[in-house]
């Protein structure tokens, strides 16, 4: 059958009015990508981060990419799965902390050591230059990478007052990584693995007598209605997690090249850096509405801050070890990290 040019005209005029009415599927060439996160809409990544991100994507494509967001796991499954979703294509887009796959991304450990962030941005810029050195096409290589980055100064919020290592004897302590649960270890706590959305329930219950979180995502979980007690340390951070938010790759690579360019330019070494130094600057508003509530902050000074690092030293010669068995110059990582966080460290 042949359609002369009016006819086509009039039939794309008809098309694009009912897609308007909302009477028809979307264009051929629109996309919908579903994003997938752990962590509910009003949380700060969720909303000062992705949220950015996604309205930026579909600002920049015209339209022409939607991003759906599914917060809390409303996609289903548990935050442990969220890579393997991406790589599935159960969801197109996730966020997720790497650490909830232990031992599966190695590399990305030498960010968590204890002791090793000076501040997110730096450390979040670092992050994205070794991943495209050593991750992108090795623990990576099944996922598209977006974004990789760090939060702010991890710290200690407990339902007693921390200020020596000794002082965490025998409490139950959730830790959010593989290394934060080695540090718990080192200063006598049992840790305790679980997602950061189990926390209050487990503070509640008493399951746990703490939890290690940065300041940021303490007001969406009450955690200063739930502990009294907040330790902070000085120089370099106790702890960080680190994030990814990882696209899947057949999604991507499917995508026209002028919607691949709108991906990447959203997306990143300076993306990483905005998302790690967004969440950092969120700490301050969170660390003092616990203040407000007349939370007790234990600030530690450097002298006090370095019984801990003495107690912590000896994670590094294990993950060298470790990563030296699994055929990672784990020494190497180290020293380039340093160098890259020091160069970056303003």
């Amino acid at each position: 059958m042949t359609i002369s040019r009016k006819s086509f005209l009039n039939m794309a005029a008809a098309a694009a009015l009912a897609v308007g009415f909302g009477a028809a599927p979307a264009a051929a060439q629109d996309v919908t990508l579903r994003l997938h996160q752990f962590l509910p809409p009003q949380a700060n990544v969720p909303k000062l981060v992705l949220d950015v991100w996604a309205d930026s994507v579909e600002e920049d494509s015209g339209g022409r990419i939607k991003v759906e967001r599914y917060p809390s796991m409303q996609l289903g499954g548990k935050p442990p799965e969220l890579m393997d979703q991406a790589i599935d294509g159960v969801a197109d887009i996730v966020w997720t902390v790497v650490g909830y796959t232990p031992g599966r991304y190695p590399s990305t450990e030498v960010f968590e050591l204890p002791f090793m962030m000076t501040n997110a941005r730096a450390a979040s810029r670092a992050y994205w230059e070794m991943f495209e050195k050593h991750m992108k096409d090795t623990e990576f290589k099944d996922v598209h990478i977006l974004g990789t980055w760090v939060h702010g100064p991890g710290l200690i919020h407990a339902n007693k007052e921390v200020r020596k290592p000794s002082d965490m004897d025998g409490l139950k302590i959730r830790g959010g990584s593989r290394l934060a649960n080695a540090l718990l270890e080192k200063v006598g706590a049992t840790p305790v693995g679980m997602p950061v959305p189990a926390v209050p329930e487990g503070l509640s219950k008493g399951v746990i007598d703490g939890t290690t979180i940065p300041w940021e995502v303490t007001a969406a979980l009450k955690i200063p209605e739930l502990v009294d007690n907040h330790t902070e340390f000085t120089g370099n951070a106790l702890y960080v997690l680190t994030f990814v938010l990882a696209m899947n790759k057949d999604r991507y690579e499917g995508l026209p090249d002028d919607l691949k360019k709108v991906i990447d330019d959203n997306s990143g070494l300076e993306f990483s850096v905005f998302a790690g130094g967004t969440q950092a600057d969120s700490d301050g508003p969170a660390r003092q509405a616990a203040a407000d509530r007349g939370n007790n902050i234990v600030t530690l000074n450097e002298e006090e801050t370095a019984e801990w690092k003495a107690v912590a030293q000896p994670i590094y010669d294990e993950w060298v070890a470790d990563m030296n068995e699994k055929g990672i110059d784990g020494q190497a990582l180290i020293d380039e990290a340093r160098m890259l966080i020091d160069k970056y460290t303003e």
